[in-house]
């Protein structure tokens, strides 16, 4: 079991479901039911899984929840891509966002390089 409040990949998470929250809000009402739910969606699932995770009692178990949010990043990643393609948002405003991303995908593979050799 890890402590998740110590983890640095599930404070970055929340820091990632913030700074995507704020952009919603810039997008069009139209999309509230639409892109703008799955985008909160996928954000939301990145942080819940890695506290999961963190509170099953195997890092076997640890690295499943850690997997699901990996592919819930990369899930983000696409929804986040598609609103600037669909002109919704401007690249400027997604940079950071798609810098935390990445962030937490090379921590999310490096937890798994970790874990991988012990199971």
């Amino acid at each position: 079991m890890h402590k998740v409040e110590d983890l640095i990949i599930w404070k970055k998470s929340i820091e990632l479901a913030k700074a995507v929250y704020l952009v919603c809000e810039k997008l069009p009402q139209n999309e509230k039911f639409g892109l703008v739910s799955q985008i909160k969606r996928s954000v939301i699932s990145i942080p819940s899984n890695i506290a999961e995770g963190a509170g099953r009692n195997s890092n076997k178990e640890f690295l499943r929840f850690l997997s699901i949010a990996n592919g819930s990043s990369y899930e983000l990643m696409t929804q986040i891509v598609l609103c600037v393609e669909l002109n919704l948002i401007q690249q400027s405003e997604i940079l950071e966002i798609v810098k935390l991303i990445n962030e937490i995908q090379k921590m999310n593979y490096a937890f798994h390089q970790k874990f991988k050799s012990n199971i």
